[in-house]
């Protein structure tokens, strides 16, 4: 059987299943995220094999259709991706089809869902870090009459607004596509979640400087608050310019 053979999902999770070797079927994207599939959607599967096994479905690896795209590796290898990584959130909310460690798959998962305490805290502090660079800037460019500037540094502030924010939440930033999904279902602790998101729509759509300067009081507190001080206070007096007037 050809590789690039137009199978569907269905088709191959039977083959897969079938197979001994195969002992996870993981579903990622669109499909995996209820309400998000259109009729554009393939379905991306991992295909987990254990460790030192032969198998003829590695001839799907790299296999990849309309209907139909495949990683085929091992379980040690799963184990690693997105640890660190951008695929870390596909993941996370990824789901299981087959488990054939007795949980094993599942708790893969899991440790993919939820940043260690020493991870979060350092990606935390490299986000906020970022995050009141761009805010500094943008904030200083419209002082000076920069407008294009200073929303171009707005925009950019907002993925590390929101990185800073899932990172204090021990969670993956979520794709951009898949940001209202994620806080429909899953709300940032402290965090309104329509609020938030008219905010960061505001702020990347137009720079506004007031707007800025009020989301970063609400960051300013949650950082602090959970030990991330530090940083802020580096920026010494260019504080002021951040905060609200």
């Amino acid at each position: 059987m050809d590789s690039q053979e137009r199978l569907s999902y269905v088709e191959f999770v039977e083959i897969a299943t079938a197979d001994p070797a195969v002992v996870g079927l993981v579903l990622k994207g669109s499909r995996a995220h209820e309400g998000m599939a259109t009729e554009h959607s393939d379905h991306d599967l991992y295909v987990v094999l254990a460790e030192g096994a032969a198998t003829e479905l590695t001839r799907f690896a790299g296999h990849r259709t309309p209907e139909l795209d495949l990683i085929v590796l091992s379980s040690d290898a799963f184990r690693a991706v997105g640890m660190p990584g951008f695929e870390r959130y596909a993941l996370a909310r990824a789901r299981l089809v087959l488990d054939r460690l007795d949980g094993g798959i599942a708790r893969i998962l899991a440790d993919k869902a939820t940043l260690t305490a020493d991870e979060a805290f350092r990606e935390a502090d490299a986000a906020l870090d970022a995050y009141a660079n761009s805010l500094y800037r943008s904030v200083k460019n419209d002082r000076d009459g920069h407008a294009l500037a200073a929303r171009l540094d707005a925009a950019d502030s907002m993925g590390f607004l929101l990185e800073t924010l899932f990172a204090l939440d021990r969670r993956p930033r979520p794709y951009n596509k898949y940001l209202e999904w994620e806080l429909a279902r899953f709300p940032l602790p402290g965090w309104d979640t329509r609020p938030l998101l008219d905010a960061v729509d505001r702020v990347a759509a137009t720079g506004d400087a007031s707007a800025q300067r009020r989301l970063f009081a609400r960051v300013e507190a949650a950082a602090r608050g959970a030990g991330h001080g530090e940083v802020l206070d580096a920026w010494g007096e260019d504080l002021r310019l951040m905060r609200p007037r």
